[in-house]
């Protein structure tokens, strides 16, 4: 009497694990295909091992963490530019607000030597700019510092608008007008109106 081997079943071959049928794209069963070679073929280890990343993501905490990391790192470098650019808005807005202000217009034969001047100082004004990227330090950042250290006060006693009033006129005298130079320097103080005797 001869003993002849029993087939094994599926289920004897594989196991606990169940088999499926799936259809992928050309793109990614080329990928696919790639990868399975250098892991020596072992497709269906490397499906099992993608499937376990995303279907429980627990497991795998290190990329979670770093991932993590980073979003926190990228928060913090948003915030100061949100501020940075808070900062440099306000800081623009009220100095040509106070530009416009206090700057009067300038005769004809004055322009052209304004604009002379004008972009003489631009062109120092861009090269500071250069030297500041440059270099490690920003001005805004050396003048908060400064006025933290020295007047740390300022920024709760500063009015935030610098509107001129006319001087009081003493009795007897119109009302005082304040001259301003074209660059905007005070000449000082000039009565209008006359005296009464």
């Amino acid at each position: 009497m001869t003993n002849e081997p029993k087939p094994i079943s599926r289920r004897q071959r594989w196991g606990s694990k169940r088999r499926y049928s799936v259809l992928l794209s050309s793109e990614l069963a080329d990928r696919f295909e790639r990868v399975a070679r250098l892991r020596h073929g072992a497709k269906s280890a490397l499906v099992e091992e993608a499937l376990d990343r995303r279907l429980n993501p627990e497991k795998y905490p290190l990329l979670d963490e770093a991932l993590l990391r980073r979003l926190d790192e990228q928060s913090g470098s948003l915030a100061t530019l949100i501020r940075d650019t808070a900062i440099n808005t306000e800081m623009i807005s009220l100095f040509v607000r106070y530009f416009l202000t206090i700057t009067p217009p300038l005769q004809d034969h004055e322009q052209k030597p304004a604009r002379i001047l004008g972009k003489q100082r631009f062109e120092v004004f861009v090269a500071q700019i250069g030297r500041r990227l440059a270099s490690d330090r920003g001005l805004v950042m050396d003048v908060l510092e400064s006025i933290a250290n020295h007047r740390p006060d300022l920024f709760a006693t500063a009015t935030d608008d610098m509107t001129e009033k006319p001087l009081a006129a003493k009795e007897g005298q119109g009302a005082a007008v304040v001259n301003i130079k074209p660059n905007g320097q005070d000449t000082g103080p000039a009565t209008t109106g006359k005296q009464h005797g």
